[in-house]
């Protein structure tokens, strides 16, 4: 064990940070299509994976990375559209058990195909931002970008959802959905636009994940249980608080790393979380923003 105030934990806790910046982006989605439709996607993070496939074979096919990540962010939104005409909408009436075992057949099947159709060979795109060096410490480009891109990203989506006319009665069926379609709110194509979004901030983290992981079809059982954790920790359906809770949960992770091993700091940040939910079920910052 080794736990010195020294420059190596000062770095670990910096690069917690900017950790927690990409985990904050992957529970964004999640808890912004939790807290409209009242449905945990199971397999958030297999769509994440579908879009680091698009994104690695666009730019291996020779386009530019931006236009890539484009194409990623577009066939993860039009996968999230998809997932709920096709497979959210004919449970939503039903017991919340099946909108599990749907989603979660839904994780196998993308899986499943992945592995056929790319092997299980890990898959890199190749490109190396490099490091910043400040004061003995080394930080990630692509972490600081992932960082920035997160803060940006909630940003972007506070004013959406507060500014314009979809993004209110967004907020408004979270609030109260059997009220809304009274008051002339068609909530089947707001239900549509929530998925297509919580798709495309999951294709938004896929292109800053292919900077910093290999690509494999199994990567979202790597990522998979760490949101859900955070999204729970936070309140599901609390984009706020399951911002907050990312940042929480990393800094766990980063001492216990430095403490430690690398494995013992994610024990930590399980056991943190078994603990906190045994004292406020409803999760650290309560329920739905």
């Amino acid at each position: 064990m080794d736990c010195q105030l020294d420059i190596f934990f000062l770095e670990a806790l910096l690069n917690g940070l900017l950790l927690a910046g990409l985990l904050a982006l992957l529970a964004l989605g999640l808890n912004l299509v939790f807290g409209v439709i009242d449905v945990v996607w199971i397999c958030y993070a297999e769509l994440v994976m579908v879009g680091m496939y698009g994104i690695h074979f666009s730019y291996k096919a020779g386009m530019p990375f931006l236009l890539a990540a484009a194409i990623g962010i577009a066939l993860v939104a039009l996968a999230g559209a998809l997932l709920h005409i096709l497979v959210i909408r004919p449970v939503l009436d039903s017991e919340p058990i099946n909108q599990l075992l749907v989603t979660g057949g839904v994780l196998i099947f993308l899986q499943a195909v992945a592995t056929m159709a790319f092997g299980i060979e890990f898959r890199n795109i190749g490109i190396s931002m490099g490091s910043v060096s400040v004061a003995d410490m080394s930080f990630s480009r692509s972490r600081i970008i992932s960082f920035v891109v997160a803060l940006v990203s909630m940003l972007g989506l506070w004013l959406f959802l507060r500014r314009t006319y979809i993004g209110t009665a967004i907020r408004a069926i979270a609030q109260d959905r059997q009220i809304m379609p009274l008051m002339g709110v068609d909530s089947r194509k707001v239900y549509v636009v929530t998925s297509a979004i919580g798709g495309g901030l999951a294709g938004l983290a896929a292109t800053l994940m292919v900077l910093n992981y290999d690509i494999y079809p199994q990567i979202g059982l790597q990522f998979g249980p760490l949101v859900f954790m955070i999204c729970v920790l936070g309140g599901l359906g609390n984009m706020i608080g399951g911002f907050l809770a990312a940042f929480v949960i990393s800094q766990f992770i980063a001492v216990g790393s430095s403490c430690f091993h690398t494995e013992w700091g994610y024990a930590v940040a399980f056991l943190f979380f078994m603990i906190a939910i045994f004292v406020r079920p409803q999760g650290l910052f309560g329920g739905k923003s």
